[in-house]
């Protein structure tokens, strides 16, 4: 079906919303919804917080759930499963609306199609796939992990343009701008966790929370200790500004090699419902994630800085031959302040 310039700027309308909910929802997806009469927008809303009313609710219930003859604009296929909410199937199907517009497929299980298959055999004409693409990247956290278990990972890292990410001394305070660094705090609020290494801690002792109180986020701090080497509790990730878990030898999968296992660590973050997780850690942390393909994205701050070649590199990936090499696909290239923002996808 060809969709009209109308229903293209109700579902933007209706992504743009979604994004309303990206610090709040948790585990869920962002959902947006815009209601029609006419083609004239009478009800819109979105998904505030986890465990309240979803974004269909949210926009009938602005309009009394009389909706007979509208038409409904949702980012994600409506539930139609009893889960923290009642199924949003029914109150559309009560609501009289006549027609739906999905923009994509619920990855869940417990929906995948049945919410659109149920609003079908209730007479309801639904059209899938308006700004698809849009959608499934706003919930790329959640689809990940209904998907694979995992939550997607994007690392961050602050480089000199010659690729080192701190001195040999393990200095590296400051090599971007400040303006990058208040770049970063928006970043650690755009996902539920952020992780990082034992090496991290011990050597810079950071807060890792979002410091930008305005924008009301505390994602999880999370720590890989391979040697079981942190016990001062007076550190800074121990504050009460947001839970810390450390994997160690004593709780997780270890390998041959005597290192945690990354990939179970990711899944039981996963199982805990961290859609989207920041990898903020040293190069050992960040090669090793590399090489075990566990990091989606890489946002790079690259500052007009040359550090030398005793300084550290970027990641530890000692490629000895031209075709190891990782080839990045760069997805977004922006300056802040004097750096270079690099936003680019492993291929």
């Amino acid at each position: 079906m060809a969709f009209t310039q109308k229903d293209t700027e109700c579902m933007a309308l209706a992504l743009k919303l979604s994004k309303l909910g990206q610090v709040s929802v948790g585990a869920n997806p962002m959902v947006g919804c815009v209601i029609t009469k006419d083609d004239k927008i009478i009800a819109k809303d979105f998904h505030h917080k986890y465990g309240q009313e979803h974004a269909e609710i949210n926009a009938l219930n602005q309009i009394n759930h009389k909706a007979k003859n509208c038409k409904l604009y949702v980012t994600l296929e409506p539930c139609s499963h009893h889960g923290k909410t009642p199924p949003c199937i029914n109150a559309i199907i009560g609501a009289g609306i006549k027609k739906v517009y999905v923009a994509t497929l619920d990855p869940n299980p417990l929906v995948s199609g049945s919410g659109v298959k149920l609003l079908k055999e209730s007479g309801i004409d639904v059209q899938i796939g308006l700004l698809e693409n849009d959608a499934i990247e706003i919930n790329r956290g959640f689809i990940k992990r209904m998907t694979t278990g995992l939550p997607f990972v994007t690392s961050k890292i602050a480089m000199s343009l010659d690729g080192r990410v701190a001195m040999k001394s393990g200095e590296s305070k400051w090599i971007t701008s400040e303006a990058s660094r208040e770049d970063v705090q928006v970043l650690r609020s755009q996902n539920q966790a952020i992780l990082t290494g034992s090496g991290t801690i011990l050597n810079d002792n950071p807060l890792m929370t979002v410091r930008n109180k305005k924008l009301n986020s505390s994602p999880i701090r999370v720590v890989i200790d391979s040697n079981n080497s942190i016990n001062d509790k007076s550190l800074n990730i121990f504050s009460s500004d947001s839970e810390t878990i450390i994997f160690n030898r004593d709780n997780s999968n270890i390998l041959e090699n005597g290192k945690i296992d990354l990939k179970s660590a990711l899944k039981k973050l996963g199982e805990m419902g961290i859609n989207n997780l920041l990898l903020e850690a040293g190069s050992g942390l960040n090669g090793a994630m590399m090489k075990s393909n566990l990091i989606d994205e890489l946002i790079i701050y690259t500052a007009p800085v040359i550090l030398g070649s005793d300084a550290q590199a970027m990641m530890e990936l000692p490629f000895k031959k031209m075709s190891e090499k990782i080839s990045l696909n760069i997805v977004e290239l922006t300056q802040v302040a004097s750096d270079l923002k690099i936003r680019a996808r492993p291929l």
